[in-house]
């Protein structure tokens, strides 16, 4: 019985020294984070989605300059041809590829967005319409998504990185996890521009 006791008691002071040295911290954030991060992954390919058809319905404008739509098309390819899993959080290569692959189909799609503006008939199609105002929308949350997974990473590498925590991360294999990074930080918060709005009218003649 004495036995026991002790064992019981053991348990208890690890269970103790566990929680005062912020392991369960660090089961709470990993798991905020890989939440955070399915969201963005969903939005991502929310949106490539959006693009499968917003191509297809441009393709129907004959004249329009298919160099353009082909860098869409092969930005597209490639940002949904990387793997993305929770593991990629902690490999600081693949969650590179997979920020540049995103990155330069947000560029491919700016461009085609552009030069869509020369095309009158295209702009008025309804389907077009219908197609830019969801993805408009998705950017919306795509920029969200991605604020969100970058304040759950800095709370949780703030964990990984402070004494005495960082003892803790070491012992359990919790390293620091990679966050996003823009050259221009607002661009964080700023979603790419889809706006078909109209032009400003002329000013009137004196």
């Amino acid at each position: 019985m004495k036995s026991w006791l002790i064992k019981i008691g053991a348990l208890l002071a690890l269970a103790a020294s566990l929680t005062g040295c912020g392991y369960n911290d660090f089961q709470r954030l990993d798991e905020t984070t890989k939440s955070a991060w399915s969201e963005v992954v969903n939005q991502y390919q929310r949106r490539a989605d959006l693009i499968d058809n917003l191509v297809n319905t441009v393709k129907g404008e004959a004249k329009f300059e298919q160099d353009t739509l082909n860098q869409v098309i092969s930005a597209r390819a490639k940002a949904t041809s990387i793997q993305v899993t929770p593991e990629t959080l902690n490999n600081p290569e693949a969650f590179k590829q997979f920020q540049a692959a995103q990155g330069e189909l947000s560029s491919a799609l700016s461009r085609l967005m552009v030069t869509v503006e020369r095309y009158p008939d295209l702009k008025a199609n309804k389907a077009f319409a219908d197609l830019r105002v969801a993805l408009e929308g998705t950017e919306n949350r795509i920029a969200v998504a991605r604020n969100r997974y970058i304040e759950a990473v800095k709370d949780y590498n703030v964990l990984a990185r402070s004494f005495p925590t960082n003892l803790t991360g070491m012992v359990f294999g919790y390293k620091p996890k990679e966050n996003f990074t823009v050259a221009n930080e607002a661009a964080i918060s700023t979603a790419p521009r889809v706006d078909f709005g109209t032009s400003p009218a002329p000013a009137a003649s004196r």
